[in-house]
């Protein structure tokens, strides 16, 4: 099994499609064969976005893949899981998700140091298609002057 530091699940679309306004670390609900999987790093949230119900912030499309020692006992692996914030985080996100333009995308998908699955989200807002062209432009700048540097 991997340490815990070794666990990072990253969304890495999630910067190129939208500009990262705040960030926050929740907690997640999970079951005991989730966080087994996780450990494994058998996860992905690439599609992956949060939205609210009734009782509070979930993330939604996030794929954690069976565990393979689970028996009947075994998680769906694309279950809606339940996000833990203060109250006051999720009020503050409540308002802003709710305007227009702006939604709630996971980062990543990390072990804390106690043992405990946490999840990266931002507030984000989507990016138009000159905004993505410019960040390509500035890619491929730096990496040619990182290669003219480099002889």
């Amino acid at each position: 099994m991997a340490l815990s530091s070794d666990i990072n699940i990253k969304n890495k679309k999630a910067s190129f499609e939208y500009h990262l306004l705040d960030r926050y670390v929740a907690g997640i609900r999970l079951l005991g064969t989730e966080i087994k999987s996780i450990r494994e790093g058998k996860a992905n949230i690439n599609d992956s976005f949060c939205s609210f119900f009734e009782d509070g912030l979930y993330i939604r499309n996030m794929h954690i893949a069976e565990y393979s020692m689970g028996s009947f006992y075994n998680h769906e692996a694309k279950r809606d899981r339940q996000l833990l914030l203060t109250k006051k985080e999720l009020k503050k996100l409540k308002e802003k998700g709710e305007e227009r333009g702006f939604t709630i995308v996971p980062l990543r998908i990390f072990i804390s140091s106690r043992g405990f699955a946490k999840v990266e989200i931002a507030l984000a807002q989507g990016k138009k298609d000159f905004d993505k062209r410019e960040n390509i432009k500035e890619r491929d700048v730096k990496r040619e002057l990182d290669r003219v540097m480099k002889f």
